[in-house]
């Protein structure tokens, strides 16, 4: 076999420092689980100042979804991930799309036939049997052809798959940066299909030689490709290439016992955007969920994207499952809102302060600020505002306030007293609606609460709102102020 066309391959790898790929499938959303390996994928990247290789997989054709791409490309950009080689900017050993290498791994598949690591297979098996279980290589008898009775039925026109062939003794060592040595013994592997009929590899035969083509020398992915570990490793040994670092990552979990899963509907990275997560909030807890800081940032919560790459090591990674906790991932949120800029969380929060607030004049500028420090998420913000938009229907227990020392008939006398005092202000300004409510109090001998309160209340029907009685005055205006606290008076039968 001439391997002038093998040779040129190898010499265009490049090599001299870290390279890593993330190379999803294009069948749906980013998940948590692909988010998360993404990130570590790049950060050991950055971290080394290798290159960040984006691949896509698309050999499974019977579950591509049309705009996936797209959403890998969207959210890896949104997220910071930067690849340095991609579908989208080229590189050295592209292309970088699984099926537009198509004639690059039936070579390799056929090579692999010719050094006796393979073989054609003509059995009306389905190519996925062995996946459940059910391929039994020792009753396949295309395993014991002759390599010339084999090439003799291909050229006729016989369709065949090209199966690897795993050794009938022996063991399979291989090393995972996290789970260490593993040891499996050959005769519990099946020959799995590399080349299926269609021409097309499967997944197992082409990220292998993707990963080598392309100088891969980290592979990040789940423990779920730990069984499937030794028999990329024979392959690599069969071709006589170095195995590159193996990551396997721990899943993460729904709860204890259940994985998350695209099929039970678990959240991907659009989903959570959706729920009001903000990018920085969900990149920095998803790091944390299986990784964890070491040394002098042990106890540190709170990364910025480069801050992780510059402390990110492989010995943080964990063994155990880790667990997605929604009401953590509040935490990680609810803090980023808190410590963003005002204008940068207005430009975050308008849509939903407009979506809450449709009344003209309002003004939204002057709520964001109140509710930046009570969001867990963004979707917090339209609850917590929409009194603006229109007063509810609500209880004069509200007006009932133990600590504020109010029931229904003192606070009847303190709007009476007060609708006067706030009809006669001519500057409609936050000091002098402060002034005069605070001046209040103090004339009839009250604590500031006994007048506040009340307001607040006639102003919002809510016995929570972000602000209190000046701001809500503020916002809403001197003419509806004044509307709804006559409202109260007379809902309080004054």
């Amino acid at each position: 076999m001439d391997m002038t066309w093998f040779n040129d391959m190898e010499a265009r790898i490049p090599h001299g420092k870290v390279r890593t790929r993330f190379a999803p499938s294009p069948t749906g959303y980013m998940h948590v689980g692909n988010l998360r390996t993404a990130l570590y994928t790049w950060l050991i990247a950055r971290h080394q100042e290798g290159t960040f290789i984006l691949r896509i997989e698309d050999t499974d054709q019977g579950r591509l979804v049309e705009g996936a791409t797209d959403v890998i490309y969207n959210t890896l950009k949104e997220c910071g991930l930067t690849w340095d080689e991609g579908p989208d900017i080229g590189g050295p050993v592209g292309p970088y799309i699984q099926t537009e290498r198509r004639d690059t791994y039936g070579k390799y598949a056929h090579l692999l036939v010719e050094k006796g690591h393979a073989y054609y297979c003509f059995c009306e098996k389905a190519e996925s049997a062995e996946d459940s279980g059910e391929f039994d290589r020792a009753e396949d008898p295309c395993r014991n052809l002759s390599l010339a009775e084999a090439k003799a039925r291909v050229e006729a026109g016989e369709p065949y798959v090209i199966r690897q062939r795993i050794p009938e003794s022996g063991q399979t060592t291989f090393h995972d940066a996290i789970f260490g040595d593993i040891t499996v013994d050959n005769d519990t592997l099946d020959d799995q299909v590399l080349l299926k009929r269609d021409g097309l590899p499967t997944y197992n035969f082409a990220n292998v030689i993707d990963d080598h083509l392309m100088g891969i020398t980290h592979v990040v992915r789940g423990s779920e490709y730990l069984s499937s570990a030794p028999k990329y490793n024979l392959l690599y040994e069969a071709f006589g290439w170095e195995v590159p670092t193996y990551v396997h990552c721990s899943p993460v979990m729904r709860d204890q016992h259940n994985k998350m899963s695209k099929r039970h509907g678990d959240p991907s990275y659009e989903d959570l955007k959706a729920q009001g997560y903000i990018t920085p909030a969900i990149l920095n807890y998803v790091t944390l969920l299986g990784w964890a800081p070491k040394g002098e940032n042990a106890e540190r919560e709170f990364f910025t994207l480069d801050e992780l790459a510059e402390i990110f090591e492989l010995s943080g990674v964990s063994k155990s499952p880790a667990i997605f906790d929604k009401e953590k991932l509040n935490y990680f949120n609810a803090h980023y809102l808190r410590e963003m800029e005002p204008q940068a969380f207005y430009a975050l929060a308008e849509p939903y302060l407009k979506e809450a607030v449709k009344t003209p004049g309002i003004g939204l500028t002057l709520i964001a600020p109140l509710v930046q420090g009570r969001c867990d998420t963004l979707l917090d913000i339209a609850p917590q505002v929409d009194f603006f938009d229109e007063l509810p229907q609500y209880s004069n227990e509200l007006y009932c306030h133990k600590k504020m020392k109010t029931d229904e008939q003192n606070s009847l006398e303190a709007l009476k007293a007060t609708l006067p005092v706030l009809e006669g202000l001519t500057q409609w300004t936050y000091d002098g609606i402060h002034d005069a409510l605070v001046g209040l109090a103090e004339k009839l001998e009250l604590k500031n609460g006994r007048i506040m309160w009340p307001v607040r209340t006639a102003l919002s029907g809510k016995a929570v709102t972000p602000g209190g009685a000046v701001e809500l005055c503020l916002i809403l205006g001197k003419e509806e102020s004044l509307r709804r606290m006559e409202k109260g008076i007379s809902q309080l039968g004054g």
